[in-house]
């Protein structure tokens, strides 16, 4: 059986944060750095995450029905509100915020329900998404305080299913893409197109390779820019977002209208919170090693304060759901750079670029088979870091390899067999058309029964199962 985390005391985490590991007056998590340097390296954090922040829009805008123009500014109020968020991650205030060098951003988890949720509602579509975000945030916030001390109940088992089921669940949306993105048109499918994916594709994958540094992680922006260039000529690529767009401009609250509240909706995006809080959870825990700062239950709480009001705030300017970006704690291991104030300053550049509509709106220009092409790679990377997380969930014991059959099976569903729950009420397809939030539901409930209940403290006899 493996150990369970241990949490340190408040006493603990305070000289934890006042004492680094080396003896010296600051720990470099707080350690600020020449501006120079602070801007080159949050504008790194910037590059990684980018992609990530604009895709959900992307995805979310057309499937509700929201025109071009419409969706670059859904697009611009995700990289704002994403920087909020990011600046209550790292600064904090009170007892919110992990102040560790933690990146937030629009969740890909969210992706799949909010579909389901603004499918076939019209121009209500967007608002009740948005009415569900703000009752799931404060749900999540008021939750938060409990949360944090139910993290043994969500080991690796439970998090890399779930991880690996968001990128699963949004590979299907790249390959529309590659296709063309609507099955109507003539092209759909044509050679043309799906050659140009294919194209984008060996582009990143080849920067990818032959680049290092800075370069190598903006590969997936380098292949989209790339990919579009190759596009204009042929006719692939339209200017009529940029045309529309402001050059300078505030995401004015409520754009869409006012938020609408259906209890469906609500409890989808609850459940997609908990998932969000689960994520973040085990990326505060990676990310405190990285930094030599341990994440304590203080520290995981206030992280997910920041989650949640960030995610409850959202929606006043447009924008989505946040949660950690994996990708982010990637790049802090990598560069060696601590510094929470160098994601502050990420922060600061995400709510700049979206108070410049027409910036956010370049995006825009990328046609969907080039965007598919990226999509591949980005949301695959998703799904193989949820592989990379059940790597450490010890599969070879216990009953731990037949929790994630049963909760990826059944959160592949809705992807496999679309129609599977048809003959469902429709208040419960809203959650159950989410592979995500269903797969979920079936991981922690799994992970429950085989590895918690009916165990004897101390027993070393039965199944060996592994508990984290």
């Amino acid at each position: 059986m493996a150990a369970k985390p241990r949490f340190h005391s408040a006493k603990s985490a305070d000289r934890a944060t006042d004492s680094p590991a080396d003896g010296t007056s600051k720990h470099p998590v707080d350690e600020t750095l020449p501006p120079v340097r602070l801007f080159t390296s949050g504008l790194q954090h910037v590059a990684a995450m980018y992609a990530g922040v604009v895709a959900p829009p992307m995805i979310v805008g057309p499937a509700v029905g929201l025109n071009a123009q419409d969706t670059a500014f859904l697009m611009g109020a995700s990289l704002f509100t994403a920087g909020i968020a990011t600046l209550l991650q790292t600064i904090g205030f009170w007892k919110i915020g992990a102040r560790l060098p933690f990146v937030n951003g629009v969740s890909f988890a969210g992706v799949t329900p909010m579909v389901a949720i603004g499918r076939d509602r019209g121009e209500d579509g967007i608002a009740v998404i948005f009415g569900a975000i703000i009752v799931a945030g404060i749900v999540g916030f008021l939750l938060t305080p409990y949360f944090c001390k139910l993290v043994r109940f969500f080991p690796p088992v439970v998090t890399g299913t779930v991880i690996t089921l968001i990128g699963l669940s949004l590979l299907p949306v790249a390959f529309r893409w590659a296709q063309g993105g609507n099955p109507g048109a003539d092209d759909y499918g044509s050679m043309r197109n799906i050659g140009m994916a294919a194209l984008t594709l060996a582009v990143v994958l080849a920067l990818r390779k032959l680049l290092r540094g800075f370069l190598q992680q903006i590969a997936i922006l380098l292949g989209l820019a790339v990919g579009t260039l190759v596009a204009l000529p042929l006719g692939m690529a339209s200017f009529d977002a940029i045309r529309g767009a402001d050059v300078i401009g505030f995401p004015t609250p409520f754009h869409f209208g006012g938020p609408q509240f259906e209890i469906a909706a609500i409890v989808s995006m609850c459940v997609v919170m908990l998932v969000c809080m689960t994520e973040s959870t085990a990326d505060m825990l990676a990310l405190g090693k990285i930094v030599d700062r341990p994440a304590d239950e203080r520290t995981i709480e206030g992280g997910l304060r920041a989650d949640t009001l960030g995610s409850a705030l959202s929606p006043l300017f447009n924008g989505f759901m946040c949660s950690a970006f994996a990708q982010n704690v990637g790049l802090v291991a990598m560069t060696k750079v601590r510094s929470r104030f160098v994601v502050a300053a990420a922060g600061g550049i995400l709510i700049l670029l979206g108070l410049f509509p027409v910036a956010a709106s370049v995006i825009a220009l990328v046609p969907l088979p080039v965007l598919g092409g990226a999509g591949i790679a980005l949301f695959g990377t998703v799904a193989s870091s949820g592989i990379q997380t059940l790597a450490a969930a010890a599969l070879e014991k216990g009953d731990n390899a037949l929790i994630v059959a049963a909760a990826v099976g059944i959160g592949l569903i809705p992807i496999a067999a679309p129609d599977f729950y048809h003959a469902f009420p429709e208040d419960l397809l809203v959650v159950l058309d989410s592979g995500i939030s269903t797969g979920c539901i079936v991981a922690i409930a799994l992970n429950l029964a085989f590895n918690h209940l009916g165990r004897e403290k101390g027993s070393g006899g039965g199944r060996a199962a592994t508990v984290v």
